[in-house]
């Protein structure tokens, strides 16, 4: 096997892993997410922090990797705007931090109201 198919096999598995589910009690609802995702997805949300648009860069990365208990995205790229503007962003930090970190996190976070 070679080593990009080694790569790929990897990724495979990692991307088709079992989803994590994290609770959002202000939001009432439960946000799914995997522990790793693609350099094309992650790519979106490291153009927008070169800009120096962290706050973008943040509700991109919710956008991108936000899924329902099927795996489907749970918000389109037309949400950013309304999560931009009408969404506690004390609230968007939280979930981020924990679907940005979860390869570093063995198991699943249930997200606790402060």
């Amino acid at each position: 096997m070679s080593a990009t198919a080694k790569i790929a096999k990897h990724y495979q598995r990692s991307i088709g892993g079992e989803l994590q589910k994290l609770n959002v009690p202000e939001w009432e609802l439960d946000i799914y997410y995997r522990k790793t995702y693609s350099f094309q997805d992650e790519s979106k949300i490291i153009e927008l922090q070169t800009q120096g648009k962290v706050v973008e860069a943040l509700v991109k990365s919710l956008v991108v990797k936000a899924r329902d208990k099927d795996g489907r995205r749970i918000f389109s790229d037309a949400d950013e705007i309304n999560l931009m503007n009408e969404a506690d962003p004390a609230v968007i930090t939280r979930v981020c931090g924990v679907i940005n970190n979860a390869s570093a996190r063995p198991d699943p976070v249930k997200l606790e109201k402060e």
